[in-house]
């Protein structure tokens, strides 16, 4: 897999849940399966324009589940590494306890703001509409309840919302890392957990983020990914390394 520039950060190295999207979908053509839950653990950066192969082990294949780990390399360099189930079961009883936050329209809010423009890269191709969070201005320092609600659409990489997909807009907490500390602030993930829960069609996805706790330089959240129409279709966790952005 080239790192393209379009799933690229505005540092000119790989996005971590592009990382993670890469290898979930590795998995899932080798298994034959849908991914269940997946974790990341990111261990080296992935340069635009270098070169990302992926390994995939099947260590378990059930007759339900498959147990897998996909290693992303560079060269002999491993980026990142995924474990993950994958597999569908029958079960009479189903319930989704986690509600979607009532919210206007992706077209009846303001698009998010970025610190610096980085044109072509996934932060310049992603749209992002903010229902609730603090633009520039408003980061005076003061610290917020710690929730950020925002919806996203990949227009150039997403047809049908998918597990990959999820797993691209589920690596979005550590954003929320300066919104929760009222600072020019984010985060580099050091790891990805995702759990897929239903896949429904649907353009725009509604990330409903919250940030638990930032203490020891790291920063700790999680993040519910709802379709348009309330279904709960993901939830993502992650810790990171708190840094301000350069100004």
């Amino acid at each position: 897999m080239p790192v393209d520039i379009r799933i690229s950060t505005g540092g000119s190295f790989l996005f971590g849940g592009a990382g993670l999207g890469a290898c979930i979908s590795a998995l899932e053509s080798v298994s034959q399966r849908n991914l269940v839950w997946a974790t990341a653990q990111y261990l080296s950066f992935a340069k635009t324009d270098e070169l990302v192969t992926i390994d995939v082990t099947l260590v378990v294949n059930g007759p339900q589940i498959t147990q897998g780990r996909a290693v992303a390399r560079v060269g002999d360099r491993e980026i990142l590494t995924v474990n993950g189930a994958l597999g569908d079961r029958n079960f009479e009883a189903s319930g989704q306890f986690a509600k979607m936050p009532v919210v206007p329209e992706p077209e009846q809010v303001p698009q998010r703001q970025h610190i610096h423009d980085s044109p072509g890269t996934i932060h310049d191709s992603l749209q992002q509409r903010v229902v609730k969070g603090r633009n520039m201005s408003q980061l005076d320092g003061s610290l917020s309840d710690g929730n950020v609600v925002m919806w996203a659409h990949i227009p150039a990489m997403i047809e049908d919302v998918d597990a990959t997909a999820l797993g691209i807009l589920g690596d979005f907490v550590p954003m929320a890392v300066g919104q929760a500390l009222g600072l020019a602030a984010g985060g580099n993930s050091l790891d990805n957990t995702i759990r897929i829960v239903k896949l429904v069609p649907t353009k725009w996805v509604l990330l409903d983020i919250y940030i638990d706790a930032i203490d020891r330089g790291f920063g700790h959240g999680r993040v519910n990914m709802f379709a348009e129409d309330g279904t709960l279709m993901a939830t993502a966790s992650q810790s990171c390394k708190a840094r301000r952005w350069k100004t």
